[in-house]
């Protein structure tokens, strides 16, 4: 068994893989509780190395997301690269990782050492061969393409590469500063959003725009060949310095940057309309030549750019592929995981395991679980009156009715998602068919910007009813339009009209998981991965012919996933949330909130 890490940048994770089984995985934020937390993650590592009672003896490796000397030689040649405006930046690198970083082997060590685990190997994989390898294994396909797209690892920025069997290769790779993900990036912070979390932002954002800059930022900002490897002109960009990510220049063509606190209009929704136009083209040549160079007929997807589930939707559209799975935790989280892949699979030759066309995630329901006697004995040591429904069926019907009635229910089921994405475990749910919701949620409950969209989890059995296209999309990865039979003439203001007025129109018989150019970032549930979830979308189906569910992350603005019962209470208290379901017991808002 392997146990696979990463760490000191974003999204510190662990992940164990037993005979090329992924048996666990979770972030470090879960447990820390902030948000991205890079920190060494010692509260996921010591989680999965419990939950599989691998004691001591037991653990063969450990795997290293990245090759922290190669990173390191490229942050150097950077910051120094730019001569005095680089000095800074320099000066605090070098204390970050000499003091830090370049001993995460020696961390990692004595880490394990406390945890009784003594005498380890610890193998370093490369950043984007992590990637490729978190793309790759867990895929349902024996052999297919591979792209991975994310800002920077040591000096890859994309990459494209073949994977058949248990062995992959990186044939071809953009390297920095030229990077297709740091671009977006940069364009995030432009529009007033954190850079490394708010790019969902305005990939968002985007479809309330027209794409105006477009034609200026190819001319002047990026060229993109036809094989998809861009050249980023440097005289617009200041990332290289380290203390920001544009120049003041950037002005010239877009007009001022936006202040976090200042109100959004048409210029930014225009911006991030331009940007994500030139990322989708960009991703849609880089996919057909990778079609062209490995001959595959499906697609592998990771690194941070391939959360981009627009660009995603347009690579299944164009590029010329059967069919795309794009790993779910597809950041720096799942670095960890492909660590440990690759070092089962590649570095000790040994083969995959049998997919049988069911990809190797789990759902991605891989982090820790509560049981029902676990939910209860918390519930009743912290004296928090609830009612236990008995059986799951009973639960499902009632929730079910709730929703029809106009409830936001926090969802608190089993093991814990790995990777950003709420899959019906750590879930706030409402009904899909009441426009209405996604400013009651926007502003009551998630306390975050009124233009974000939500996500529709749909019964798998009926997707092909309710939204265009086919394939598993289970990890909330791909958007796909709204089916036309679901479809409706706009009530409310046209498309020319002002931005903030086009935010409550309805498109459809789902308005509340339609966004703004028709489209959804599509969850399919199935019985066989996320049984409980299904129930509940099937009960709601036999009661209201719709088997469609908003489905969001059970979290505040600026805050984690919910990961056990306690965090889910407090949830609950500070939102308006009208019922909290842990396991099979309900809790009132009465018996959380004074």
């Amino acid at each position: 068994m392997v146990l696979g890490v990463s760490a000191d940048f974003h999204d510190a994770a662990a992940a164990l893989v037993v005979d090329g089984v992924v048996v666990a995985a979770a972030e470090e934020e879960r447990f820390t509780r902030r948000k991205h937390d890079p920190s060494l993650p010692r509260h996921a590592i010591a989680w999965c190395l419990e939950h599989a009672g691998v004691g001591p003896g037991d653990l063969d490796r450990v795997a290293f997301y990245e090759k922290p000397l190669s990173a390191y030689d490229r942050v150097l040649t950077t910051h120094a690269g730019v001569g005095p405006r680089g000095f800074p930046q320099l000066a605090r690198a070098v204390r970050s990782w000499s003091g830090r970083k370049l001993w995460v082997g020696y961390r990692l060590e004595k880490l394990l050492q406390g945890l009784g685990h003594t005498g380890l190997r610890t193998h370093f994989s490369e950043h984007h061969q992590s990637h490729a390898a978190s793309a790759f294994y867990p895929s349902p396909f024996d052999r297919a393409a591979i792209l991975v797209l994310d800002g920077v690892g040591e000096w890859a920025t994309s990459s494209v590469g073949w994977g058949a069997g248990h062995r992959i290769e990186l044939h071809e790779e953009v390297r920095f500063p030229d990077s297709l993900g740091l671009l977006y990036s940069a364009f995030t912070a432009y529009c007033g959003f954190e850079v490394n979390d708010g790019e969902y932002k305005l990939m968002g954002l985007a479809p309330f725009g027209t794409p105006r800059y477009e034609a200026d930022l190819r001319e002047h900002v990026v060229h993109v060949a036809d094989d998809g490897s861009l050249r980023l002109d440097q005289r617009w960009f200041d990332y290289r310095a380290g203390a920001r990510m544009v120049r003041p220049r950037l002005a010239e063509l877009l007009g001022p940057p936006r202040d976090p606190d200042e109100p959004l209009d048409e210029r930014h929704a225009d911006i991030a309309a331009s940007i994500q136009a030139v990322l989708e083209e960009a991703i849609v040549r880089m996919g057909r030549h990778a079609r062209a160079l490995t001959g595959e007929r499906n697609l592998c997807l990771a690194g941070g750019v391939a959360l981009n589930c627009v660009a995603n939707e347009r690579l299944v559209e164009r590029a010329g592929f059967d069919d795309l799975w794009v790993q779910p935790a597809a950041g720096d989280g799942g670095g960890a995981l492909g660590a440990a892949l690759w070092t089962w699979h590649q570095v000790l030759d040994h083969p995959r395991p049998e997919r049988h066309g069911i990809d190797g995630m789990s759902g991605a329901l891989l982090g820790p679980a509560y049981d029902d006697a676990q939910v209860q004995a918390w519930l009743e040591a912290n004296g928090v009156a609830h009612t236990d429904h008995g059986d799951h069926a009973s639960l499902c019907r009632e929730v079910a009715a709730r929703i029809d009635g106009g409830a936001l229910v926090g969802w608190f089921q089993g093991a814990m998602e790995f990777g950003p994405r709420a899959l019906g475990h750590r879930s706030i749910l409402g009904d899909a068919r009441d426009a209405a919701n996604v400013g009651r949620i926007n502003a009551s409950v998630k306390r975050r910007e009124g233009f974000r969209p939500f996500a529709p989890a749909v019964l798998a059995e009926e997707r092909h009813r309710w939204f265009a296209g086919s394939g598993d999309r289970a990890y909330m990865t791909v958007t796909a339009p709204v089916h036309p039979d679901q479809r409706v003439a706009a009530v409310g203001p046209a498309p020319g009209a002002p931005f903030a007025e086009r935010l409550g129109a309805v498109r459809s018989t789902i308005p509340a998981c339609t966004h703004v150019d028709g489209s959804a970032r599509l969850q399919t549930v199935d019985a066989e991965r996320n049984p409980a979830f299904h129930a509940l979308l099937q009960a709601f189906h036999d009661r209201t012919g719709c088997p469609v569910l908003i489905n969001t992350s059970f979290n505040r603005a600026g805050e984690p996933l919910v990961r056990t019962p306690a965090d889910a209470v407090r949830c609950f208290e500070d939102t308006e949330l009208d019922l909290l379901v842990l396991g099979r017991f309900t809790v009132e808002p009465a018996a959380v909130r004074n």
